[in-house]
């Protein structure tokens, strides 16, 4: 079938073969340099023949994200629509279009969507934007998730980092007011803004509801961050239970959910390395023990320190639990995949002399389905272990 005509400016892969995976690197990619960041441009081999077509950027280090190998579509309002309302609709499919609750409703590259992440949140959808050809296209982004949901509240954001790598600039939009969301009958609030995702860790929610379920006994819950894990098992019926986190802010909003449960939770500001080392010395043992912490390094390059601090945080982590005692280790670090995360936790283990019988590895709801060709949408990495 001949190519129709197209409208966009051509980029040319420099590679043999145009790879699966939907993001390419700047250095496989030749193309005028005055091109505007986020600007949609067609693939092309060596022969001028149509290959993707996608959302160009020559100032970061991924040149090109793709959106379509289909040389028909074009990258509008009804192309943005379309893939959003498939999204919704595989929810729905899935019975996850909840009302009340927290739910991921479009997933970056794993919807078809690069550069796009949107969570409901009861009335309040929160957007981010991640590439500067999706920022370009709010526009239709926002008008198509209006005609879904016309009674939402939504708000759109990026972070520093991203805007400064992506060459965009994310206009400030004013804090909506908190949301409380139900999840496993516990009610959590949510305040998009506070430097922690979207608001709230929705893609624990499997995670939380499994912790519920197997949690005993006295229970730590290491960066714990709004208090999910900790609520859940305080709901369990552990006997004490014990939150701990860097931030104060957050933790005031953990000691508001808790308070909402009824549920007596202690939180505490810490350090989890001095507080478990002082913890430890008295003598101090746990039951249920969940390691939680934020992604660790974006930089394949600190992929190794990652990996070194993940082992020193299983290890302390592991001297602090009975005998028979639950372990929930988890990363959001995309560059660890989960033979590199197991691996971790066999060191750990290891190196404190302890054996570490494993449950069940779980990562992300249905919520958040990720493409074959591009594993590390598959970023959260869940273990759950019996320690002996």
């Amino acid at each position: 079938m001949n190519e129709p005509p197209s409208p966009y400016p051509r980029v040319r892969l420099l590679a043999p073969r145009l790879p699966q995976h939907p993001a390419i690197f700047r250095r496989a990619l030749e193309s005028d340099a005055r091109l505007a960041p986020g600007s949609v441009v067609d693939l092309v081999d060596d022969g001028e023949r149509f290959l993707a077509r996608g959302f160009w950027n020559g100032h970061a280090r991924i040149g090109l994200r793709v959106l379509t190998r289909d040389a028909h579509e074009s990258i509008d309002g009804d192309w943005i629509g379309a893939r959003i309302a498939a999204a919704l609709a595989l929810r729905a499919q899935l019975g996850l279009d909840m009302e009340q609750g927290a739910l991921r409703l479009i997933h970056a590259e794993g919807d078809g969507l690069p550069g796009l992440v949107v969570d409901r949140y009861a009335d309040l959808l929160v957007i981010e934007y991640f590439a500067a050809g999706m920022w370009k296209l709010r526009g239709a982004v926002e008008a198509a998730l209006r005609a879904r949901y016309p009674e939402a509240t939504l708000y759109h954001y990026a972070e520093a980092h991203v805007q400064k790598q992506e060459s965009f600039d994310c206009s400030a939009a004013p804090l909506p007011a908190p949301r409380w969301v139900r999840e496993h009958e516990l009610e959590f609030q949510v305040q998009p803004g506070i430097r922690h995702k979207t608001g709230f860790f929705v893609d624990q929610r499997d995670n939380r509801a499994r912790l519920g379920a197997w949690a005993q006994g006295r229970m730590l819950d290491l960066c714990c961050n709004s208090g999910g894990f900790a609520l859940n098992a305080a709901r369990a019926g552990c006997a004490a239970v014990t939150g701990i986190d860097l931030d104060p802010e957050v933790l005031q909003l953990a000691r508001a959910n808790a308070a909402r449960n009824t549920l007596r939770v202690e939180f505490v500001a810490a350090d989890l390395f001095p507080y478990l080392e002082q913890a430890l010395a008295a003598g101090q043992r746990w039951n249920t023990v969940v390691l939680d912490p934020a992604k660790l390094t974006r930089d394949a390059a600190r992929l190794s320190q990652a990996l070194r601090t993940y082992v020193a945080m299983n290890a302390l982590a592991l001297r602090a639990l009975a005998p028979g005692g639950l372990l929930l280790s988890c990363s959001c670090t995309g560059l660890v995949d989960e033979p590199a995360f197991l691996e971790v936790l066999r060191r750990a283990a290891a190196l404190v002399g302890r054996e570490l019988q494993i449950l069940h590895v779980g990562g992300a709801g249905p919520d958040h389905p990720w493409r074959v060709a591009a594993p590390e949408g598959r970023y959260l990495k869940a273990v759950f272990a019996r320690v002996v």
